[in-house]
Formats: structure tokens, C-alpha cells, sequence
């Protein structure tokens, strides 16, 4: 049976900092990600990673300001968040997907297991 289980979530203000991490058991996935879906609006990406390859993929809306990360000894995926803003508030999902060996995808759709999500809440 595969877990992931999300956890760091909270209210923070603006330009504030927070640390998502992602405990995966279960089995280890090469490519995993990261995505949001703020109250009224559809799922959107935000990181993936490829632990294979290091290769990381952004949003352009949190590129420069969110960092994905693996610790491959704890089998965790981390999403450092810096300066953090409003319209960053949603329901944070981690991602893995059994798919791919060496890819780093953005679209939901690719990935097959999903965490039940931590909330994220950024007041002004």
C-alpha cells in the first residue's frame, strides 16, 4: 500500500516562509510533484521533481520564490516557500507517479497517487 502524507501546512502573513514536506511509504517514485487548488478554482501545478535525473519544474507564478526538494534517507519531497503571498492560499497536494523513470511532468493526469493535501493559508 502507497502513502503520501503532506505536513507543514498553516496560516502565515505575507512575505513569510514555510516548509511543506511529503512522507512517501510504500515505494520510492523517481518523478514527484507538487500542486494547489485554491477555494472555487481547479488544481494547478506548482513543482515537480525527478530524483533520477535532479531535474525540477516551476510554475512561473512560485518560480524564483519555491524550492522542491528530495531527502532521499527520509523518502520525503519538500517544498520550501518563500515570501509567501496571498493568492498562494490553497490546499497544497503532494504527487508521485509510477510512470516515468526519468521525466518531470505537470499535468495531474500523469501522476497516479495522490496525498490527502495540507492547507496553506497566506493573510495580508
Amino acid at each position: 500500500q502507497v502513502y503520501l502524507v503532506e505536513s507543514g501546512g498553516g496560516l502565515v502573513q505575507a512575505g513569510d516562509s514555510l516548509t511543506l514536506s511529503c512522507a512517501t511509504s510504500g515505494r520510492t517514485f523517481s518523478t514527484m510533484g507538487w500542486f494547489r487548488q485554491a477555494a472555487g478554482r481547479t488544481r494547478e501545478f506548482v513543482a515537480a521533481h525527478n530524483k533520477n535525473t535532479g531535474r525540477t519544474n516551476y510554475a512561473d507564478s512560485v518560480k524564483g520564490r519555491f524550492t522542491i526538494s528530495r531527502d532521499n534517507a527520509k523518502n520525503t519531497l519538500n517544498l520550501e516557500m518563500n515570501s509567501l503571498k496571498p493568492e498562494d492560499t490553497a490546499v497544497y497536494y503532494c504527487a508521485a507517479s509510477s510512470y516515468y523513470n526519468r521525466l518531470v511532468v505537470e499535468s495531474e493526469h500523469q501522476y497516479n497517487y495522490w496525498g490527502q493535501g495540507t492547507q496553506v493559508t497566506v493573510s495580508s
